[in-house]
């Protein structure tokens, strides 16, 4: 078990949130869906988002409350234990929709901390 504090944790989310952004920006839906390589990549750093996310403590979750942290790790917990049932649509929309959304709360988050 890692003892990786919040604030490296909130690190690991906006580096791998910046990540996905940075391999998918020029990307439309269907060159994702058939670049392998990518959705690999994407997945392995949604992984890394959820489990950093399961691992904050309840004190800035609590603080933070409009992070959907449940959602978070359930996403992680799709990908990691039902890989071949992912929907890559739904990953997509992610990436368009809330992903920089994310990035940005996360940054928020981490000027609190000196």
């Amino acid at each position: 078990m890692s003892n990786r504090n919040d604030k490296l944790l909130l690190e690991d989310i906006l580096e791998a949130s910046s990540k996905i952004l940075d391999y998918t920006v020029n990307m439309n839906l269907d060159s994702f869906f058939n670049d392998e390589k990518t959705k690999d990549a994407v997945a392995r750093n949604f992984e890394i988002i959820g489990e950093a996310s399961n691992r904050i403590s309840e004190s800035v979750k609590k603080k933070n409350q409009d992070i959907d942290w449940i959602r978070l790790r359930g996403f992680r917990n799709r990908i990691v234990h039902d890989y071949f049932g992912v929907d890559f649509t739904i990953v997509w929309s992610i990436i368009e929709n809330n992903l920089e959304e994310l990035n940005d709360k996360v940054k928020q988050i981490l000027s609190n901390f000196k």
